[in-house]
């Protein structure tokens, strides 16, 4: 068993070697800085998230004014439903009446998840046809629906709590479930053709890294945490540069030219709880407006922040010309998290054949080393 493990470790180690060689042969160094000339043809359509409990979402908006930055912007506001009461229906129907599009983020209760993926699908659907009952009940207007497709809030506890024993054993069965993927896959793509069969078209959020995974051509994050890489209408994905502010825009301009719609953030720290900061202006400025380069709508997460921070009539003002640029070291740090990671992923996908070779050249070789000693004793 020690000579298998020691095996396959190699194994693993040669693989990631040569996985992040051919990768750094096909990408060319970054030379130097990169200017992004500010964003063609005007400014681009900015889409705000919101996650607010209904209270405090009530509290944002008494502000009038908050709704006259929006329509001055002409931007939109993806708004996620943690609850179906009165009270968010109220807001809706305030941002209907200003002709504010409102997209609704499909939400679970933090003992589902929060968030959509592999685990629970069936709650998911169950939720968009609650939601249909209560928009029908309220009245409201929908410019589409939101799909945030991310780990359950369970799995950030568990590992910020140091349960790592319940995390790895989890990790492991998920490995080795081989239909976990199909599963999930079949399912959101029906609930997909669901919600835009009932008339509204589908956004579905992504962590940047399902892009490196298609790029290695693995599932191994899908299998491993839960993520389900499914298309509606239009995919964003969310390069929250406030997660490493050290990158500065590179991790949008890298990201970004892998997606379709870019979003940027947070402007209001980490709702997962890790501690990160919010992005203070220049920053935020900056990822904008490369964002705008690359993407005709961009995601703000979030409206909050930018409200709290002042960020609002600082956007209306702002000249989209001005142009951004973003430092090699910064692009080079990019870049080399993007071969490491799609090394890794192509690696760990490849473990069951890894592991089978090495047990075949073990055999082989205990095999050959009987062989020589049956010699021996026979002579």
């Amino acid at each position: 068993m020690l000579v298998f493990c020691l095996g396959l470790a190699a194994s693993v180690v040669v693989c990631f070697t040569a996985k992040m060689f051919f990768a750094g042969w096909g990408r060319a160094a970054t030379a130097g800085d990169i200017r992004v000339d500010g964003v063609p043809n005007g400014h681009p359509t900015l889409a705000f998230a919101c996650e607010l409990p209904t209270d405090r979402l009530q509290a944002l908006f008494a502000n009038p004014s908050l709704i006259d930055e929006l329509r001055q912007l002409h931007a939109s506001l993806s708004l996620s439903l943690i609850d179906l009461g009165s009270g968010r229906a109220a807001v809706v129907r305030q941002l209907n009446d200003a002709g504010v599009p409102v997209t609704a983020w499909l939400a679970l209760s933090r003992e589902q998840g929060y968030y959509l993926n592999a685990d629970n699908s069936a709650a998911a659907a169950a939720r968009f046809e609650a939601f249909q009952d209560w928009t029908s009940k309220n009245g409201l207007r929908w410019a589409g629906v939101g799909l945030d497709i991310e780990p359950g809030l369970q799995e950030f506890t568990s590992a910020r709590q140091g349960h790592w024993l319940s995390v790895v054993t989890t990790l492991v069965r998920r490995y080795l479930d081989a239909g976990r993927v199909s599963r999930a896959r079949s399912a959101y793509l029906a609930l997909i053709r669901r919600i835009q069969g009932a008339g509204y078209p589908v956004d579905t959020y992504q962590f940047p890294f399902i892009a490196d995974e298609r790029k290695a051509g693995s599932t191994l994050l899908e299998r491993l945490f839960g993520i389900v890489d499914v298309r509606g209408d239009r995919e964003v994905l969310m390069t929250y540069s406030s997660f490493n502010p050290a990158v500065d825009s590179a991790l949008v301009w890298e990201y970004g030219r892998d997606s379709q719609l870019v979003a940027v953030g947070s402007t209001a720290g980490d709702a997962a709880g890790g501690g990160f900061r919010p992005l203070k202006w220049d920053e935020f400025a900056r990822d904008v407006i490369v964002a705008g380069h690359l993407s005709p709508v961009v995601g703000v997460y979030s409206l909050e922040g930018c409200s709290d921070h002042q960020f609002m009539p600082r956007l209306a003002g702002m000249d989209w010309r001005q142009s951004v640029t973003i430092p090699a070291n910064a692009l080079s740090t990019v870049v080399r998290l993007r071969m490491r990671i799609q090394a890794a992923l192509w690696t760990g996908s490849r473990l069951p054949y890894l592991a089978a070779v090495v047990l075949v050249l073990e055999g082989w070789v205990i095999r050959r080393r009987a062989m020589a000693e049956g010699r021996r004793t026979a002579g």
